[in-house]
């Protein structure tokens, strides 16, 4: 409980209280009124608060929905669904989270849900995943059990295989941000694992940075800073994003034409598109024009 306390201090969008891996199988049962008291008793911002609880493999899937979905009143605003393999596996958690919002008085629709791929299966799958239910917010990535499943010469999920000639997960993030995108939802990595490696943090960022990935999973708070600083937009990109969307309004205002030339470069909607991502990162982060 103690280092749930923290939680509520550390500078992140999201922050997620864990009932799956990171308990023990004979403190599962008893995890859940913690949670349930950190998320009611603690001072916690306006940041999305999630729960992770355990997959449909497990005989306490059902358990941790109606217990704290049904005792954590308004201010949980997700529960986390691990290792998705089906689409089936969102839709009967929606209708399950249904049954709980009606009988603890909630607005139904009021928990919405992150869903973690973590398995080949998961994977070939992940198109109806994305599109199985209207609460569906957030698909994230999770690279050790992925590891696992493929069966990957690897100890260590999440980080570089130097033997490898490229990214080993290319692909796999590229297919989880198309289904995501193509379902208006955020797209997510997951952690790497050598948490006082911030260098190689940094590096691993930038893979799905440039890919157009939304955020990453931090496991300490030296972590949360190297995460916020790379999935941000400079102050030069900011401002230059601001500059492009003012030069575009003008010249569909007032000049009437649907391109125009910004600097040496031809800037039109879709220039517009992508200026509106970087201002919208931006005052996510507080950022201000300079």
């Amino acid at each position: 409980m103690r280092f749930l306390e923290k939680a509520p201090t550390i500078k992140a969008d999201m922050s997620f209280l864990d009932l799956e891996d990171s308990v023990a199988p004979r403190e599962k049962e008893a995890a859940r009124k913690q949670v349930v008291s950190a998320i009611r008793d603690f001072s916690w911002d306006d940041r999305v608060l999630c729960v992770r609880i355990n997959a449909w493999d497990t005989k306490w899937t059902y358990g941790d929905v109606i217990e704290v979905v049904g005792s954590a009143g308004t201010r949980l605003d997700e529960v986390m669904l691990p290792k998705v393999q089906h689409a089936s596996d969102v839709k009967a958690l929606d209708l399950l989270l249904t049954q709980v919002e009606i009988n603890a008085g909630l607005p139904i629709g009021h928990i919405g849900i992150e869903a973690q791929i973590e398995s080949t299966l998961g994977l070939i799958n992940v198109e109806e995943i994305c599109s199985a239910s209207p609460r569906l917010e957030t698909v994230v990535f999770g690279p050790a059990d992925f590891a696992a499943s493929m069966e990957m010469p690897v100890l260590t999920g999440g980080v570089e295989i130097s033997e490898y000639p490229g990214d080993h997960f290319h692909y796999v993030f590229s297919k989880i941000l198309m289904a995501g995108r193509a379902n208006g939802l955020q797209v997510i990595d997951g952690p790497y694992l050598k948490i006082k490696d911030l260098d190689g943090l940094r590096k691993y960022c930038q893979r799905t940075v440039a890919l157009g990935y939304d955020g990453k999973w931090a496991l300490h708070p030296d972590q949360v800073t190297v995460v916020n600083e790379i999935y941000s937009p400079t102050q030069e990109q900011f401002d230059r994003a601001n500059q492009i969307l003012n030069a575009y309004k003008n010249a569909t205002d007032v000049e009437l034409k649907g391109a125009v030339m910004f600097g040496d470069e031809m800037i039109d909607e879709a220039s517009r598109k992508m200026a509106l991502k970087f201002v919208a990162r931006g005052q996510r982060a507080g950022m201000a024009g300079s």
